[in-house]
């Protein structure tokens, strides 16, 4: 995904801005359902880790780029991502966001956004997956905080009103996952509105 970094750290920033928006829209539904086993808080907390990563990793710089893109990180945390100790995390940075997880959020977002705002892009940082180009890595917290602030609109039943650099974004980064592993077509197919997609379907 070729991306100009100031195209992307531009939907990065929109993309945090509308999270801490819509978590200020909780009020008093923090128990309420949120995404599979998660409630909101529990939602808004793994979500506000997309955050909370870029800080810690920056703050981890890498000696050699192992990642090469986006697509590259999703493929090789497929298997991380499936462990049940992902739901365990975001239910512990819920909890970690206390009493006011809105207000928190809103902190978290004015401390980390201008710390993506003094980079170039270039920088090293140890993910995950491994070392990664700030620019390579900066791609999938946008696309996790666009597509979980959209899990967290739905919950609370306001308009997904998604940023519209932070989308352009995370729709191309589906289609760098999607195509690789052969299911362009029958995502072509639903979103024109030929027919749904299968059972389980995922690019992740």
């Amino acid at each position: 995904m070729d991306v100009a970094w100031d195209d992307s750290r531009r939907a990065f920033a929109d993309a945090a801005q509308w999270f801490v928006r819509t978590a200020a829209l909780v009020g008093d539904r923090w128990t309420r359902p949120g995404l599979g086993e998660w409630d909101v808080r529990a939602l808004v907390g793994h979500t506000s880790r997309s955050l909370l990563t870029v800080e810690t990793y920056l703050a981890d710089p890498a000696a050699t780029v192992e990642v090469a893109s986006a697509g590259d990180y999703y493929r090789a945390i497929r298997a991380a991502a499936a462990d049940p100790a992902v739901a365990a995390r975001g239910r512990d940075a819920g909890a970690a966001l206390g009493s006011d997880p809105a207000a928190a959020v809103a902190e978290i977002a004015g401390r980390v956004l201008p710390l993506v705002g003094a980079r170039d892009g270039t920088e090293l940082l140890t993910t995950l997956a491994g070392g990664m180009r700030l620019a390579d890595y900066l791609p999938t917290r946008t696309f996790e905080l666009a597509v979980h602030t959209a899990d967290l609109a739905t919950a609370l039943r306001v308009p997904l009103d998604v940023p519209a650099t932070a989308a352009a974004q995370a729709l191309r980064l589906v289609a760098d996952l999607a195509v690789p592993e052969g299911l362009a077509g029958p995502l072509l197919l639903a979103v024109t509105g030929r027919t749904g997609l299968p059972a389980g379907f995922s690019v992740l």
